[in-house]
């Protein structure tokens, strides 16, 4: 998805993240990532993976640095910090029109470790969500990861998903929809997948409405590129990583649902353009997209 060339996205909420501290027991290696992914991947639980869910100091204010090179539409087609912040930006304006209360959260890029107030983090977790902080943390080298070794498409479209998708988890902790996920952690129609679920319909609610408007920072979407989210929503679900691990797939241990069903859900709110039809929390299937 291509921003205009002269959208102003300085208004990104998006800074670059200093390291954080030890205390993560993840190994390194494409298993590591994987076993992570299956727990938490686009904003499950991070206390089950990050330092146990001890309480940890933001990273000092000297260790994040505001994306000040990034101004217009044309950075965020060159850059993928640009692009990120781009995201952010186009993000907020439209969650501002769908919830004006809800405070607007900000998106750490860091390289290798992370502190949050979840806990520490490395890289192999993938993107994540903070509850705690109300921060969206994430290696921009993850993206790489998610074409060459899961098998996704690759491109802007894509890389914006995963940032629309962890969007959506601060959204359902503004509405309480995130508790679902920890009352109800596994299986084919529970409360963790039908969170994982919404957040991919919102995801795809805001890319249905980012190109409309007058004040739009977003060129509309080809098919190719909504190819793109397509292959990145894919790529991360349960049974697609399972069969990738094990060989096998197991729905009763699942925790973010099918690649099917998270295709469908994105298609539903890009078609939709509509954050009120993402309502899988209440749904009678999973399915039912």
């Amino acid at each position: 998805m291509t921003f205009r060339e002269n959208a102003n996205i300085s208004t990104g909420r998006a800074r670059r993240g200093g390291g954080g501290g030890g205390g993560m027991a993840v190994g390194g290696g494409i298993g590591a990532l994987l076993l992570a992914l299956v727990i938490m991947l686009l904003g499950g639980d991070p206390g089950q993976v990050l330092g146990g869910g001890q309480q940890q100091q933001n990273p000092s204010s000297a260790e994040n640095v505001e994306l000040s090179e990034c101004d217009r539409g044309a950075d965020a087609n060159e850059d993928v910090d640009c692009r990120m912040k781009g995201g952010m930006a186009s993000l907020e304006q439209y969650w501002s029109e769908v919830y004006p209360k809800a405070p607007a959260p900000t998106a750490i890029l860091f390289q290798g470790s992370v502190s949050t107030q979840c806990g520490n983090a490395t890289s192999q977790v993938g993107p994540f969500y903070c509850p705690v902080d109300q921060q969206i943390y994430l290696d921009t080298s993850f993206f790489e990861q998610l074409k060459s070794q899961l098998g996704a498409q690759g491109g802007n479209l894509g890389e914006l998903y995963v940032l629309g998708h962890e969007y959506g988890h601060h959204i359902q902790r503004y509405t309480g929809a995130l508790n679902a996920s920890q009352q109800d952690p596994r299986g084919p129609e529970s409360g963790a997948v039908r969170v994982e679920l919404q957040a991919d319909c919102f995801a795809g609610a805001w890319v249905g409405n980012a190109a409309t408007g007058e004040n739009a920072l977003l060129e509309e979407p080809t098919q190719d590129e909504i190819r793109s989210a397509l292959s990145a929503a894919a790529a991360v679900g349960d049974d697609s990583i399972q069969e990738r691990m094990q060989g096998q797939v197991q729905p009763h241990t699942w925790s973010h649902g099918s690649s099917e069903q998270r295709m469908g859900w994105f298609m539903k709110g890009y078609e939709s353009g509509d954050a009120n039809q993402c309502d899988v929390l209440n749904a009678n299937s999973v399915d039912d997209y």
